[in-house]
């Protein structure tokens, strides 16, 4: 499996997607840049990703960047021992915070190995991940993807994503995550690159950034 680590990955998964796909030709062109989006595996990019969850990304940096402001370095030891006050002034939800403790517990306690995890396969993965609370399938498709670099993970869930592409391709609705995931299996063995694309689609598209954190 070839992680996409580099802009060269980025550029050679785009050319073979739209030479599987000859719609993509003008999303393409339309997106200009795809940037690489890549994180260090391992607390704090995960935390980056739960305070992405279902928040513009502005809202997420503003609330990344307290969280990170009073929590240095930002570790499982950390969040723990600093208790809930940092995460309410960071602007964390009830239910991410309670995530970012589960997490947080689970790492510390060796149960959650984030950075094996980025060695798995994609369903492997997921499926550890989302045993803990507070971590659904988009969470831990988008760690995948920013932190593992894995190339053929796509987070249908992403309501950016499904703008996107039903912008794209003149859809009378946005498909919902059902949907989309079958639309993308065409689109098998660069998703993840695909992702990325109408991310950088749905900025040209809004005039704003909505890629989760990375």
């Amino acid at each position: 499996m070839q992680r996409i680590d580099t802009d060269d990955h980025i550029t050679a998964g785009l050319d073979a997607l739209v030479a599987a796909d000859p719609r993509l030709v003008a999303v393409r062109a339309f997106a200009g840049d795809v940037p690489l989006r890549r994180t260090q595996p391992g607390f704090a990019s995960l935390a980056s990703v739960i305070v992405s969850q279902q928040v513009s990304r502005a809202s997420a940096d503003a609330i990344f960047g307290r969280l990170t402001a009073s929590l240095t370095p930002l570790t499982p030891e950390t969040v723990l021992s600093a208790g809930e006050a940092p995460l309410i002034a960071a602007g964390l939800s009830r239910a991410k915070q309670r995530a970012l403790t589960a997490v947080a517990e689970a790492a510390g306690a060796g149960i959650l190995d984030l950075e094996a995890l980025c060695m798995l396969e994609a369903d492997d993965a997921v499926s550890r991940m989302t045993v803990i609370p507070g971590i659904g399938p988009w969470t831990a498709e988008v760690y995948l993807l920013v932190s593992a670099g894995h190339p053929d993970v796509f987070p249908a869930r992403d309501v950016a994503l499904q703008a996107a592409v039903a912008h794209a391709f003149a859809l009378d609705a946005r498909p919902d995550a059902r949907a989309l995931a079958a639309m993308a299996e065409s689109w098998t063995p660069f998703r993840a690159v695909a992702a990325r694309l109408f991310w950088a689609y749905y900025r040209e598209m809004k005039g704003r950034e909505a890629a989760p954190l990375a």
